[in-house]
């Protein structure tokens, strides 16, 4: 791949903080800070754990920067931490509240999906720090550099959760079939409670101390007030519900942080390498040198990125590209870690370490997409922040406006208004954007599209046309000789020996494309004599003593050979975006050769596909205006412009925005880059391997093949419908149980089977993006 997105060209909103790029375009005001956030690339090194969280809103991401003083100090120092009950932007809240009041704290960077949390600061010690995150329940782990994070903590025993459900149930039995006394009732019901309901009792108490009315802070209050009004089994068989649900819900939740961490196992621990005495030795990957020489044997996964050195096989690299089929690789060819060697036997040279190599990147860029907020994220959190409180405020209304002023029995008020607190809780809204963006990220990952944030696998369903670069993009980017002409019988055996002979000779790429059509039909080169080159023009020679030139039509000209016959026979080849070259001895043009760029075959059907989803096309190219129309006609592009320089691409972009016209930019090289930037989303192709792209672009295809941008449009439409569907269901289901319970027909019962329930509902719904 070309150097085409050697300058970062955009901000990079895998860093969206809680000021919010909203990505709109409806101004165009694309003038983007080209300096990156290094910000999260400290907390890189840390690797994933699979554990289960247990809040309501594991995996809910948030803002990932928090700066609490412009003032940055000379000696400030960034500690990391791993916080196990930080999965949620409750907790996120709570440490920020508590934190940011700390003299000596500066900012603050929150990785919730891998539950870390980073401090810069200019205090002598960390302890502070860990006892004040200590004081709000939750244990900070500090992180040293270069030390594996701390081990997750121990599974939680099943029985005390068993234990609850059983007196849950024994409570109601006793309640509704016997005649035994209130206390026998009420003591079991609280064994079930205390057994089950605990941990949602500590941190509803530490929400409520800090002013923060969470779901454990609601569901503690509607418990303890169900106790109050004598609701003892009532109060039991809820705690256990919420309990249940809670679990089911960060198993779910797991299935979707975890979806890109798989990806990380598929990498070997131990490699073969070769030794200094020429002996083969087994270590572990992590500790393989840059430049050691590996061996892998057919059937073996390959531990690091590297270059072929020895030997040919098949590899599929269906983990890194998402490529249903096997490449063919052989000496010089690129190979990736993760990837599987199926038949023979390879050696390759290191090209980058084993927490270098593109998988971890992927990984890593899709690990800060999960942490970056998308727009209907940031809306839903706004839209949390108020709804809570209110309902809140409403429920202590309900509990004593009817008593005090319209008559009404204060134990039915209040039984509604607990109602009403446990169906408010705003989880099913909180937790379904997160799970369906992280779903959606870990999806396209494994078809190798990486996704640089939720901000662009939302903002891909708007998008109405594609602009494409033509070389490397739509074609393959080397040209192959297509035509062959004797202009005289004599010629039609030795021209292509003679021109191949003297095209050997030069490094020009239409000149390397008739050498090589030469070497394909095994054609003996001849010996060249006072070889020199013509700049813009062509080449000359001496085989056998005779003098012969290979070059374009200027060159005919210049010798003064051309004729109209010859003419006529040039432009009809030019005309269908051909380069032509002529052989010539001293009497004339002997034969002529077209050399063109060919077309991929997934190019016609990704552009089919475009169409079909309602796309229009666009080709933007240097290359002549006769190729661009005859390779845009090949494979039907809307539009076509040849010709172009770089600023003239990025003025083509701005004209479809002038027409209201939300557009994707798709290219490969350096002259793209303009144009890459001001699109509303930049797709780099072939990103594999290349650590610029995969940093840079919005959206980077791992191999070549341009079928992969209506799949990712495919993604994201199906994204923004599950979203759309989340909030609404969410929405309508709370509202109806607004109405019931004001009405007195709901009980406690049924309201955490509503709210969990959606919950649970939403999340399963999210994950169906990770469906195969």
């Amino acid at each position: 791949m070309s150097d085409s997105l050697r300058t970062p060209h955009k901000h990079d909103h895998s860093h969206d903080h809680d000021h919010g790029h909203d990505h709109d375009h409806s101004h165009h005001d694309h003038s983007h800070d080209h300096s990156h956030h290094d910000h999260a690339q400290k907390l890189a090194p840390v690797k994933k754990h699979d554990h289960g969280g247990d809040s309501c809103c594991s995996g809910a991401a948030a803002p990932s920067l928090v700066t609490l003083t412009q003032a940055t100090s000379a000696n400030a120092r960034l500690s990391t931490f791993r916080i196990e009950a930080m999965d949620c932007p409750t907790e996120q809240t709570l440490i920020q509240n508590k934190l940011g009041k700390m003299a000596g704290v500066q900012q603050l960077e929150f990785n919730l999906i891998n539950r870390i949390l980073g401090v810069t600061h200019d205090l002598p010690s960390t302890a502070p720090i860990v006892e004040a995150i200590k004081s709000l329940g939750m244990q900070a782990d500090p992180i040293e550099e270069g030390v594996p994070a701390a081990a997750p903590p121990a599974k939680k025993h099943w029985w005390p959760l068993a234990l609850s459900g059983f007196c849950a149930l024994a409570a109601e039995v006793i309640h509704f079939t016997s005649a035994a006394p209130t206390w026998v009732v009420a003591l079991v019901a609280l064994v079930s409670i205390l057994s089950g309901g605990l941990t949602t009792y500590k941190k509803g108490w530490i929400a409520l101390k800090n002013l923060n009315l969470n779901i454990n802070a609601l569901m503690s209050i509607a418990v303890t007030g169900a106790i109050l009004i004598g609701q003892w089994p009532e109060a039991a068989m809820v705690m256990f519900l919420f309990t249940v649900a809670e679990l089911i819900e960060a198993k779910s939740l797991d299935r979707a942080r975890n979806a890109i961490s798989g990806l990380m196992q598929m990498t070997p621990e131990r490699a073969t390498v070769r030794q200094a005495d020429g002996s083969w030795v087994e270590q572990e990957v992590k500790t393989i040198e840059l430049s050691a020489i590996v061996r892998v044997r057919p059937g073996e996964r390959i531990g690091l990125d590297g270059e072929v050195s020895a030997g040919q096989s098949t590899i599929d690299q269906a983990p890194i590209t998402g490529e249903s089929l096997p490449i063919e690789k052989t000496v010089g060819d690129k190979v990736f870690a993760g990837t599987i060697n199926q038949a023979g036997s390879l050696e390759y040279r290191v090209t980058a370490a084993a927490n270098n190599s593109t998988l971890a990147r992927i990984i890593h860029a899709v690990e800060q997409a999960q942490g970056s907020r998308a727009p209907t994220q940031r809306f839903v959190d706004s839209f949390s922040k108020i709804y809570t409180p209110v309902i809140f405020l409403f429920a202590l209304a309900v509990a004593v406006i009817p008593p005090l002023f319209m008559g009404g029995v204060w134990f039915d008020w209040i039984y509604r208004a607990l109602v009403l607190l446990v169906v408010a809780c705003p989880c099913a809204l909180v937790i379904s954007t997160p799970v369906t963006i992280v779903s959606g990220l870990a999806a396209a990952a494994r078809k190798g599209i990486l996704i640089k944030g939720g901000v662009y696998l939302e903002a891909g369903y708007k998008l109405d046309y594609l602009a494409l670069d033509k070389t490397g993009t739509i074609t393959h980017g080397k040209p192959v000789q297509t035509d062959y002409l004797a202009l005289f019988p004599n010629v039609e055996d030795h021209a292509p020996a003679l021109a191949a002979s003297l095209a050997a000779r030069s490094d020009h790429p239409v000149s390397l494309a008739i050498a090589n059509a030469a070497v394909d039909k095994n054609l003996p080169l001849r010996v060249v004599d006072n070889f020199e080159a013509l700049a813009g023009r062509g080449v000359r020679g001496e085989i056998n003593g005779e003098v012969y030139h290979l070059g374009n039509h200027r060159l005919v000209e210049e010798l003064g050979l051309c004729s109209p016959a010859l003419e006529e026979k040039l432009f009809a080849l030019e005309k269908q975006g051909k380069s032509v070259v002529l052989l010539l001895d001293k009497s004339g043009p002997m034969a002529l050769f077209a050399v063109a760029d060919t077309v991929k075959d997934s190019s016609r059907e990704a552009i089919q596909q475009l169409h079909d989803l309602g796309i229009k096309t666009l080709m933007l190219t240097g290359d002549n205006t006769h190729t661009a129309q005859a390779i845009a006609a090949q494979v039907g592009i809307d539009q076509a412009q040849g010709d172009l320089l770089p600023t003239d691409k990025l003025k083509a972009i701005e004209d479809l925005y002038g027409k209201n016209h939300r557009v994707g930019m798709v290219g490969d090289g350096i002259n793209d880059a303009p144009a890459l930037a001001r699109a509303e989303i930049g797709f780099a192709m072939a990103a594999a391997g290349t650590d610029t792209a995969i940093e840079t672009a919005d959206v980077a295809l791992m191999d070549d093949d341009l079928r992969k941008i209506p799949a990712f449009i495919r993604l994201s439409r199906q994204t923004s419908s599950i979203l759309k569907q989340n909030i609404g269901l969410a929405l309508v289901i709370k509202a109806i149980f607004l109405v019931v319970t004001f009405m007195g027909m709901a009980t406690m019962w049924m309201a955490v089977f509503a709210d969990m329930g959606v919950s649970l509902l939403v999340v399963f719904n999210g994950l169906r993006l990770l469906r195969k």
